[in-house]
């Protein structure tokens, strides 16, 4: 019996052991907390499947401009029901700054420093861009970030524009072109997909991720969208001389 007992002992023994000597479980080291400065499109899309995928951020909210007359996105004119949807689809707030059609400088300005500050009061010191290689873009908000006492994140910086829109393709993102420049390319890219079809019909001059301007797009869905936004491509219409949008309708 005693040596039964002494057999029976020997395992909660070496188990204490074990157990005196186990590591802690590894804390994950918390992501900071990040602004995404989100226009709907494709590049900041791509900025944000590199947020999303990094161990360090955490993206707390997607923040993007609305003009209030339109009720759509600025400069891409993407209807602000879409805008909904897909910060519904990809599980992030979403913080609208209302500007006034013909903004002045001025007035958008005094608009993103309300935001700033907004952000900066929970904590928040960083904005991330989807800005690829304009450097006059890049130094405009980081000057203007400074002032706020923030910094600008910039996950897809100085990406190969060809390899970007490419891997895009590659991942299974989808999107439509909602505006083009028609001083840059044909007025008839309005509604397209963004495809290989596409980047293979763009005039040699173009950027293909269209970063001169070229064109602004609405990506409805991808790897990291939990369900693709059901939309069309709409009727399509000159504003100005210049540009033609598409208007891109929920369905």
């Amino acid at each position: 019996m005693t040596a039964n007992a002494e057999d029976i002992s020997k395992p909660a023994t070496i188990a204490s052991v074990h157990a005196e000597n186990a590591r802690p479980p590894r804390k994950k080291p918390a992501r900071e907390p990040v602004v995404l400065s989100w226009s709907g499109g494709k590049d900041s899309t791509m900025a944000a499947y590199h947020l999303l995928a990094s161990q360090k951020y955490e993206i707390r909210s997607l923040l993007t401009t609305v003009t209030e007359e339109y009720d759509r996105i600025s400069m891409h004119g993407v209807r602000r029901d879409l805008l909904e949807q897909q910060a519904e689809s990809l599980g992030i707030p979403l913080h609208k700054i209302m500007i006034p059609k013909d903004c002045t400088n001025e007035i958008y300005e005094a608009r993103m420093r309300e935001a700033m500050s907004h952000f900066k009061a929970q904590g928040i010191a960083k904005i991330a861009f989807g800005d690829l290689f304009l450097q006059d873009v890049k130094q405009y908000r980081d000057e203007r970030l400074a002032q706020a006492g923030m910094t600008g994140l910039y996950p897809i910086w100085m990406r190969d524009t060809e390899e970007l829109v490419r891997t895009f393709i590659g991942l299974g993102f989808k999107a439509l072109l909602a505006c083009v420049d028609t001083q840059a390319i044909d007025a008839s890219f309005a509604g397209r997909e963004i495809d290989h079809e596409l980047l293979r019909d763009l005039p040699e001059s173009a950027d293909p991720c269209g970063e001169y301007g070229e064109y602004h797009s609405f990506v409805y869905a991808g790897p990291i969208f939990k369900k693709a936004i059901a939309c069309r491509a709409g009727d399509r219409v000159m504003r100005g001389e210049r540009f033609n949008y598409c208007d891109i309708v929920a369905l």
